[in-house]
This record gives structure tokens, C-alpha cells and sequence, in this order.
């Protein structure tokens, strides 16, 4: 009898699956065998058919209604606000803390029993500097929420070959490259890694999942990425 016979089929949701890691890990997912349904929320359509695949349309302020009836196990958390002039403060804050921790407190309510977040490196709620503090406050509240299981992702630069255009973070990568070398030792969690490389990560650790809450820097998505010890089903 195979090993893996006995293994509950899931559910997925994946909220920010039209950005560069959330695309990716879309991918990931839809390819996972453990995985019978993934749902996407996203604003507009996508241009993704797979049989598994199931689209749900909104935005932050229909999100609670969209997913009144959803029923996931697993939650997969990919948003990212980029950051500009035209931009709030209120808007930021929306997209990086308040939509996430709305949406996972909601699918726990309807059963859920694990999260996945990417966050940032260093991310702190006492950090004066406003992105650091936003990401380690939505990671508290997202801790509070009490999952079975919280993961929850780290990178700081992010680089690969995006689909869309961002000028001022391609100038920002350009110049990460030439100082990330620096960061040695302890610092090795300010490395640069690829967005490819977090989506897979994140999906070999829902194969995985032993600790209440674990959190992934990088070393640790470099080794889910990437080692030969990370489940695989066939």
C-alpha cells in the first residue's frame, strides 16, 4: 500500500496569486498532487485555466462576503503593497496587514487549519521604520489567530523574472546585487532569492508541517526550495 493512500486530500487558497511569488506559487500548488481545489481571490481574471482551479473575484472591501462559505485547509498568503507616491498610508496598510489577517481569521472561523505568509526580513511591530513595523504587525496578529500551524516567509530582496514592469525595484535589485555579498554569517537572512524559490518553499512546506509556528529565513526557503529531503508526491 503506498504511503501517501492514506493522506486526506486539501484545499487551498492563495490570495495575491497575481504577483510575482504568488504566480509562482499558484503553479506549485496546482501541480501539487495533495491539493484536490485552489482558489485564487483576486481583483480581475486571470489568464489560468486547470481543472483544480476555481477564480474568485473582489476586492478588499467585498473580501469578508466572498469568502463567507469558503473552505480551505490551507492558506496561502502572497500579498505585497508596492510602494509609491500615490500610494496612502491607509492604503498600504490595508493591503499589507488588514486584508491578510481579515482573510485568515475568516477561513479559520469556516475550518482552516494552516497559514502561510510572506512577510519580510527583520519584520518587527516595534520597528520605527514603517514597512518592518507593518510586516511584524501582521505577523503577530496573524500568530494570534491561533492555526494549528503558522508559516511564515522572510526574504528581503526578492529577484527573477517578473511579468510585470517595476522600474524603481529593478533599480533597487541592481544595486542589492552589488552589496548583498557583505552580508555573511549572521546576516545571511538579508541574502537576495529568487521568487521561485519562496513558492517552492512555501509548497514543500505544507508537506511538511511538525511546529505551531515556524519561521522561514533564508536559509531555511533556500533549503525547502531546494533540498532533496523536502516530501514529494507523486
Amino acid at each position: 500500500m503506498s504511503v501517501f493512500e492514506n493522506i486526506k486530500m486539501k484545499r487551498a487558497i492563495v490570495f495575491g496569486a497575481t504577483g510575482f511569488v504568488g504566480s509562482e506559487l499558484l503553479s506549485e500548488l496546482l501541480d501539487n498532487s495533495i491539493y484536490e481545489e485552489v482558489t485564487v481571490v483576486v481583483r480581475k481574471p486571470i489568464n489560468s485555466t486547470h481543472p483544480k482551479l476555481k477564480v474568485l473575484i473582489g476586492d478588499f472591501n467585498s473580501i469578508p462576503g466572498l469568502i463567507e462559505k469558503i473552505i480551505v485547509d490551507d492558506i496561502f498568503i502572497a500579498l505585497g503593497a508596492i510602494q509609491n507616491s500615490k500610494q496612502s498610508s491607509v492604503e498600504f496598510y490595508q493591503i499589507d496587514h488588514d486584508y491578510p489577517v481579515i482573510a485568515a481569521k475568516k477561513l479559520k472561523e469556516n475550518g482552516a487549519k494552516s497559514v502561510f505568509l510572506v512577510t519580510a526580513a527583520g519584520a518587527n511591530p516595534n520597528s520605527k521604520i514603517k514597512y518592518v513595523k507593518t510586516k511584524g504587525e501582521t505577523e503577530r496578529d496573524i500568530i494570534a489567530l491561533d492555526f494549528d500551524y503558522t508559516h511564515i516567509f522572510r526574504p528581503t530582496m526578492i529577484v527573477g523574472n517578473r511579468k510585470d514592469k517595476r522600474p524603481f525595484e529593478k533599480i533597487g535589485m541592481m544595486i542589492w546585487k552589488l552589496i548583498y555579498p557583505v552580508f555573511i554569517g549572521k546576516q545571511t537572512d538579508y541574502k537576495e532569492i529568487d521568487g521561485k524559490e519562496i513558492a517552492k518553499a512555501m509548497n514543500n512546506a505544507a508537506l511538511n508541517q511538525t511546529q505551531k509556528v515556524k519561521i522561514y529565513n533564508w536559509k531555511e526557503m533556500k533549503f525547502y526550495a531546494n533540498s532533496n529531503e523536502a516530501i514529494q508526491l507523486e
